[in-house]
């Protein structure tokens, strides 16, 4: 048995080529066909019709030609892979489980942070892999200015931080010092939700 010749780049090239020519010219031809037939044109004689088929054919048989033209490479027997020895049936992959969120579910508590006027310490409450709720546990409320503030800003701070699912969230105007320590103190919690 004679090993066949590996087809040469140029057969592959004429090969690819004849295909795309031959693909375009029906697309073009049932295109052309679909479009004319569809307007109010008189309807196709015979002769063109068959030219049409003429051609179609015509391209066919070229494409043909190249492909019994074009040498195939074919292994030889010592380089056939030998068929399995065994019927084992092949193993059954089963899907890994999906993450429902980015955090693990339960409640974390976060590092205490220095606020200037006190200190502020959140608590994430994680359900379905999402931050669901952030309570505070420690907040600046000695003076009745800090109450103020902080009676504005928490609510802000706590929405936004659900919405956005981090910690990392935009500060509230006047209440700079919560803002950063909430964003500290929600980290460390979060930190701990993602092990």
């Amino acid at each position: 048995m004679t090993p066949s010749r590996r087809p040469s780049r140029t057969h592959k090239i004429l090969l690819s080529s004849a295909t795309i020519v031959v693909s375009l010219v029906y697309a073009l031809q049932n295109t052309a066909a679909t479009t004319y037939t569809a307007s109010s044109a008189p309807a196709k004689t015979s002769g063109e019709t068959s030219s049409l088929k003429v051609a179609n054919e015509a391209l066919q048989q070229t494409l043909a030609t190249l492909i019994t033209q074009t040498p195939v490479e074919t292994a030889s027997p010592k380089e056939q892979a030998p068929a399995p020895a065994t019927n084992t049936p092949a193993p059954v992959q089963t899907p890994a489980p999906k993450s429902i969120g980015q955090y693990a579910n339960g409640s974390y508590t976060g590092s205490s942070i220095d606020a200037y006027y006190g200190t502020v310490q959140i608590e994430a409450i994680i359900k379905g892999g999402k931050i669901a709720d952030v309570q505070f546990l420690q907040y600046p409320h000695t003076h009745s200015n800090s109450q103020f503030i902080n009676s504005q800003a928490m609510p802000l701070l706590t929405q936004e931080a659900i919405q956005a699912q981090i910690a990392n969230v935009s500060g509230v105007s006047g209440a700079t010092f919560t803002s950063e320590a909430f964003i500290q103190s929600l980290s460390s919690a979060l930190a701990q939700a993602k092990a």
